[in-house]
């Protein structure tokens, strides 16, 4: 389900609005919008698709162009909670535009220029719909400047913004980056990314990426620039701001790592940022080397249930975590830190082409984290100490799963983050080692995060490169495992049976965006 919002900009507005920039023409957005048209039909130009077609969020995204760069220009007050912002974007045509959309919700308009030009502009539903001055040829590159002013508080229907005591933090996965800043929201349309934040000096502001500039300003003001070195997708932005201490330290071959931590809680901590470097380099043996420039944990300064109510969120190269959950002994937060990092290979670097392709993503986390988990002893939460006993208990439940919630690779847009698309994801990844073993099983691994490094990918693919690596073909094998509404055999094990599905129990848990202790195994 799609929601829907306010129109921010009503015509009569839009057109008051570009009279008082084009020196008081009142008929200049209406002529302009006109001739825009008129000469769209003469070069065959036409408005872009709002939609990139998500078999899970029909709604989101737009076609007809990609975003190579956003640059992020935010302003903090915190004596009104508002932030003052500019976003500019970079675009590259596909085709020739009269007209072409980004994603947003909740963000107050105020002017739009494309290619430095004032350009018509109205808001419906989550779309900012943007009509050039001329219209645009394909294969063109266009910039795009959006001014506007957005309450991080403000009640919507679905919302990235996760106010604090002190400032925010965002949360953008898996469809509300646009309530941060106007975008292409997808993940398939990843992007460079920089962001200047303007902070009283009292505080702190941080964002994926490395920082590259921080500016003293007039009225004891602090601008920080940071810059991602690899495309991120809307969903993995994070921007915080709060009273923090930045905790740097090293990690294996010399990796930089920064903490982002509440000043007050950084002693209390410790503990649990330490054991980052030690967990880089148990994965980094499995998949290869870290694929960013930096890694580190944002234990952003709320632990409000109504705030956000995941344990953390793998926004890119700066997890989101509750505070509390982190002062828990390392048998409680060890599997679930181990999950968060495999997503920098997972769901980061390589992200889903589609949200139906999220299982790669949570599947892959999971399963990596168990594997940590039972490596050391640690009984889970249903109190099973070993991978295969785990995964013995998750088979019996797959035909209720498959009737509950569908095939693995099939959700929607309500059951998107439940059980199935974690633990069920790493059920199909067992069946799939079992067959192939495990020495082909972690080539196949490295072949398709090498493969698909800085893109996204889609379920397809990682059977293409299954199958390749394997020297067979697994499309049927892994096909039934990904879309079968029965559970297939689990090879090596023709003992273990499934459950028969009943139609009275519930589904597996599901919320909106996030990981969830209910569906995450590695809790």
């Amino acid at each position: 389900m799609r929601y829907r919002s306010r129109v921010t900009a009503p015509a009569a507005v839009l057109i008051g609005t570009t009279a008082a920039l084009t020196g008081g023409n009142t008929a200049y957005a209406g002529a302009q919008d006109a001739g825009a048209q008129d000469t769209g039909a003469k070069t065959g130009a036409g408005p872009a698709p709002e939609t990139l077609g998500d078999p899970v969020f029909p709604a989101l995204g737009n076609d007809g162009y990609r975003v190579t760069a956003y640059h992020l220009d935010f302003s903090y007050d915190p004596t009104t909670t508002l932030v003052d912002a500019t976003a500019t974007l970079e675009l590259r045509t596909a085709q020739a535009l009269s007209r072409f959309s980004l994603d947003s919700l909740g963000l107050d308009i105020h002017t739009v220029r494309v290619d430095g030009r004032t350009a018509a502009f109205e808001q419906v539903d989550e779309k900012l719909r943007i009509t050039p001055a001329r219209p645009l040829h394909a294969r063109a590159r266009v910039s795009v400047c959006v001014t506007y002013t957005v309450d991080p508080r403000r009640t919507l229907p679905h919302t990235a913004w996760v106010p604090t005591p002190d400032g925010f933090a965002v949360c953008p996965q898996p469809d509300s980056a646009h309530t941060v800043f106007p975008c292409n929201d997808h993940p398939s349309d990843k992007a460079d990314l920089t962001c200047r934040i303007t902070v009283p000096a009292a505080l702190r502001a941080v964002a994926s990426g490395t920082l590259v500039c921080t500016e003293r300003l007039a009225g004891d003001r602090t601008a920080y620039t940071y810059r991602s070195r690899s495309p991120i997708a809307t969903e993995l932005v994070q921007i915080t701001v709060g009273d923090y201490v930045v905790k740097e330290r090293r990690g294996p071959h010399g990796l930089p790592l920064r903490d982002v931590v509440p000043t007050a809680r950084a002693e209390a901590l410790e503990p649990a940022l330490a054991l980052t470097p030690g967990l880089v380099e148990w994965i980094e043996a499995r998949l290869g080397a870290y694929p960013f420039e930096t890694y580190g944990l944002l234990p952003c300064n709320s632990d409000d249930p109504n705030a956000f109510d995941f344990t953390g969120l793998e926004t890119q190269t700066l997890t989101l975590y509750k505070p509390n959950f982190l002062l828990q002994a390392e048998p409680k937060i060890g599997s679930h830190m181990m999950h968060e990092l495999v997503h920098s290979w997972f769901g980061n670097s390589v992200s889903p082409a589609t949200w139906a392709d999220l299982w790669l993503n949570e599947g892959h986390a999971d399963f990596y984290g168990l594997l940590y988990r039972y490596e050391r002893g640690w009984t889970d939460s249903l109190g099973y100490s070993t991978f295969e006993d785990r995964m013995k208990y998750t088979y019996g439940l797959g035909d209720q799963w498959r009737h509950d919630s569908g095939p693995v690779a099939a959700p929607n847009a309500v059951n998107l983050f439940d059980s199935q698309r974690y633990t069920g994801g790493v059920l199909v990844l067992y069946a799939l080692r079992q067959v192939v073993g495990e020495d082909v099983f972690h080539a196949i691994e490295r072949c398709f995060l090498d493969r698909y490094r800085n893109s996204s990918a889609t379920t397809e693919d990682y059977i293409a490169v299954a199958s390749k690596v394997y020297g067979q073909d697994l499309s049927g094998f892994l096909r039934d495992w990904l879309y079968g509404t029965r559970t297939p055999g689990m090879p090596g094990h023709p003992d273990w049976t499934v459950t028969p599905a009943k139609t009275s129990l519930a589904a597996p848990h599901s919320r909106r965006g996030g990981h969830w202790h209910e569906n995450s195994a590695t809790l």
